[in-house]
């Protein structure tokens, strides 16, 4: 392991910009935030094995050749990470490891589900790369430092190699070009709003008759995408900042993320997750603004909402923490973003000595935010409901290091690209007492940085 701290001029947007056509390039970008949860961002490119799944059939590609097998992907990353795990020991949150995403459908290996839903889309369910070599910002204290483990090669070729890329770069300077526009975009939807309320009316009929308590229930929009997604990302992250966003080239498209919400993070064995109930939107004035966000603090609903899930999320954490370790540290605590506000909790355990990071990541994926309670049923329903397969929304997208650490989104406000295309989904938790059209009007105040960056 050998860690350098560079100095550079450019910052980590600048950065990632030099990396960003190599293959399997990623940027997880701590957008704001940086005090408390947005601290740390980090970059990566050219990994020395890549890992995808689809349905049951499991391909790792490493030093060229790509191996198939079947069978239970949650297993085989558990082989690959009791590879090549590493005991080393840094102040840095993560310096080597994999790097991607799990989606939502991966539900199917960890529970027996109906699969009903379309596939329209086609990407991998999992992927990730393992990359010896990763390019460490800390926005507190505004330093940059390149890491490597010497898996891919000699620790001082890799760090050199990309130092030399960034002082050549500062000598030249950084030419970005990034087209502004003003176009408003056709948006398809896989619902007519008319359905879409049925859909969040028949979730109240399932909480009537005592099936559940909360399901969360989304919408999918698409549009040509005119741009490059670096571009689409360049101005989302101008647009709505967060603590967890993040862009994936994942070989068969890219993944633009501005996610507000953690699913779990774990470090030092204490593992705690983030979930986010209860949205309002920004005003238009000063007035307006405090008067929505007032009104969210004080909503006995979106607390209630928030519980309930809060509730989930305990039981999913205690399956995997030591007994009497799980605690909720934060509760109704708002935070603010560009478009919208949020109630967010936090809950935290210490995980069990016999278990491996990646059967903590199975044992609580998805996160329960964006299932509902009971979670099981509540993913039934969302099956049976929603018309096309969730694919990365609502999944994860982060970084599981060789050394046990992890940090992974929850992936919301995110738009996955594909063969010049554009796709993603809103959505928000349906309790009993739910309106279905303040509902619908929820989603499209969660789709508004989105949009605007489309258009902008």
């Amino acid at each position: 392991m050998l860690i350098k701290a560079i100095n550079t001029s450019l910052n980590s947007f600048q950065i990632y910009s030099l990396f960003k056509d190599e293959p399997y390039s990623f940027f997880l970008d701590s957008g704001m935030d940086h005090e408390k949860l947005g601290k740390y961002s980090f970059i990566g490119f050219d990994p020395f094995l890549i890992f995808k799944s689809k349905n049951n059939r499991i391909d790792i590609c490493e030093n060229g050749i790509t191996s198939t097998f079947y069978g239970d992907p949650f297993k085989k990353l558990r082989e690959i990470f009791s590879t090549y795990a590493m005991d080393y020991k840094t102040d840095l949150p993560f310096i080597g490891g994999a790097v991607g995403y799990l989606g939502y459908d991966l539900c199917h290996h960890i529970e027996k589900l109906p699969r009903t839903a379309i596939d329209d889309i086609n990407i991998p369910d999992c992927y990730f790369g393992l990359y010896d070599g990763v390019i460490i910002i800390d926005h507190v204290k505004n330093t940059v430092s390149i890491a490597a483990l010497g898996i891919k090669d000699r620790e001082k070729t890799i760090i050199a190699n990309i130092e030399n890329i960034i002082k050549e770069t500062e000598k030249t300077g950084v030419t970005l070009s990034i087209q502004k526009k003003n176009n408003p975009v056709t948006l398809k939807s896989n619902f007519e709003k008319e359905d879409y309320m049925k859909a969040i009316n028949k979730i109240k009929d399932y909480i009537k008759a005592g099936d559940i308590y909360q399901a969360n229930m989304t919408q999918r929009f698409e549009c040509t995408l005119e741009e490059s997604p670096f571009e689409l990302y360049a101005k989302l992250r101008e647009i709505n900042p967060a603590p967890f966003a993040s862009f994936i080239d994942f070989g068969e498209g890219q993944i633009v993320s501005s996610s507000p919400e953690r699913f779990i993070q774990i470090k030092e064995n204490i593992i705690e997750t983030r979930p986010i109930k209860g949205t309002r939107p920004r005003g238009n004035t000063h007035e307006e603004d405090m008067k929505n966000r007032e009104e969210l603090l004080s909503s006995e609903k979106d607390k209630a909402e928030l519980l309930m899930i809060v509730d989930l999320e305990r039981n999913d954490l205690g399956k995997i923490s030591k007994t009497g370790s799980v605690k909720v540290t934060e509760l109704f605590h708002l935070e603010a973003y560009p478009t919208v506000y949020h109630l967010v909790a936090t809950v935290i355990g210490k995980m069990k000595d016999d278990l491996h990071i990646i059967d903590c990541i199975k044992s609580a994926f998805p996160g329960g935010s964006i299932t509902g309670a009971p979670k099981i049923r509540a993913m039934e329903i969302i099956d049976a409901l929603e018309p096309t397969q969730r694919n990365v929304y609502t999944g994860s997208i982060g970084y599981i290091g060789f050394n046990g650490s992890v940090d992974l989104n929850i992936v919301i406000r995110t738009i996955l690209c594909k063969d010049k295309k554009a796709y993603f989904q809103v959505g928000g938790g349906i309790v009993w007492d739910s309106d279905a059209n303040l509902e619908y009007e929820e989603t499209l105040h969660k789709a508004k940085a989105l949009i605007k960056a489309l258009e902008s």
